[in-house]
């Protein structure tokens, strides 16, 4: 026997049996024996308790896993690296010239920085550059106008800070054109006409104190029922025109093209929700006037999406910036860019049985 077989203990075993192994997961051992977890008994436990959960869990709808998987990919999106974000928006390109580019602007990313956010479009604006021109060119990209966080849809960014100044300019004397695509609660009456209310924001008293924007109208209803009687407009109201047009209705729901003639902040959202009593679909801000909750949906509409109503504040705000025309831009005649429809609206207006005016492309 050679010496390093002499330093091995000896384990002596009778024939015909087997040693005892402690059992760890009734969690018996033999007396004196010290327990300990394997790594395949804590992966079995693991499983069980997997496949537990999920017994337990109720049959998840295709639109619920597509809410989930938004709600993630926005989430994502704000955590990710500024590269993996700036590459999103690169694959999202629309158009480009010498002047301009226009990206399609992402759900849950806001376009500026501000309070809670890690990533925003204008955060990667120089690394989105560098892959637009390469790393040597030194090129710049800057903000023209914005987007909501919740907006999708067509966003234009300026190659140098001349042509940027040039269509803000063009955004504040009303003469860029745009449409958006919106899914409302309710539809519009009558279907197609103008709502002119200035809008104002507001401190929202409660237990949720914050601020919106609302209506600040200049004309109400005489006493006497009849006609209209002007009233005193508060100072800081601003002026907002929004052109609408219902495309088609179904399951209690709208498709409306809104043309905003002004820019003010949430026009949009605040002419549909308290001018024209529709609502966007999925906008939660501006669901209920006194306090910050999920939009209450009916219950034929929620039926239609195969929600209930403690999962609807996962549903997005169906607004989309779907086109943008710029007029006679530097003397090369009307530049139009239109934009795809994300796959959450696309599905939406399908399960309402709303039709298209044109068949619409996906992202």
């Amino acid at each position: 026997m050679s010496r390093w077989t002499k330093s091995l203990p000896l384990v002596r075993m009778s024939t015909g049996a087997r040693p005892q192994v402690p059992d760890t997961d009734s969690g018996a051992s033999a007396p004196g024996h010290r327990t300990g977890l394997r790594a395949a008994d804590l992966a079995r436990r693991l499983h069980r308790e997997k496949a537990k959960r999920a017994e337990d869990q109720p049959p998840v709808t295709r639109l619920q896993r597509r809410v989930a998987e938004l709600k993630q990919f926005s989430q994502l999106l704000q955590k990710v690296h500024p590269n993996v974000l700036a590459k999103s928006l690169h694959r999202g390109l629309l158009f480009q010239n010498q002047d301009f580019i226009a990206i399609n602007k992402p759900f849950g990313v806001p376009v500026e920085d501000g309070p809670g956010t890690t990533n925003s479009i204008k955060s990667v604006l120089p690394v989105l550059a560098k892959m637009m021109d390469g790393l040597t060119a030194g090129s710049q990209l800057h903000l023209c106008h914005g987007l909501d966080k919740e907006t999708t849809g067509v966003l234009l960014l300026a190659r140098n800070e001349e042509t940027a100044e040039h269509i803000r300019t063009l955004f504040q004397t009303h003469q860029v054109e745009r449409k958006f695509w919106a899914v409302t609660v309710g539809a519009p009456v009558p279907a197609e006409g103008v709502v002119d209310i200035p809008v104002v924001e507001r401190h929202v008293a409660g237990p949720q104190p914050h601020f919106k924007m609302s209506l600040s109208p200049v004309f109400r209803v005489s006493d006497s029922g009849e006609g209209l009687t002007r009233v005193r407009g508060q100072r800081q109201a601003a002026r907002a025109v929004t052109r609408y047009r219902v495309l088609d209705n179904g399951q209690g729901c709208s498709l409306v093209e809104l043309q905003p003639v002004t820019v003010v902040k949430h026009q949009l959202r605040v002419h549909m929700a308290y001018g024209l009593s529709c609502p966007i679909l999925g906008d939660h801000k501006y669901a209920h006037w006194n306090k910050l909750a999920p939009q209450k949906l009916p219950e034929g509409i929620l039926k239609k999406l195969g929600l209930e109503q403690n999962k609807v504040r996962h549903l997005p705000l169906h607004l989309h910036a779907r086109q943008l025309t710029l007029p006679q831009f530097k003397g090369h005649g009307d530049i139009t860019v239109s934009c795809f429809l994300p796959k959450f609206f696309t599905s939406t207006v399908k399960r309402l049985q709303i039709t298209f005016p044109e068949k619409p492309q996906e992202l």
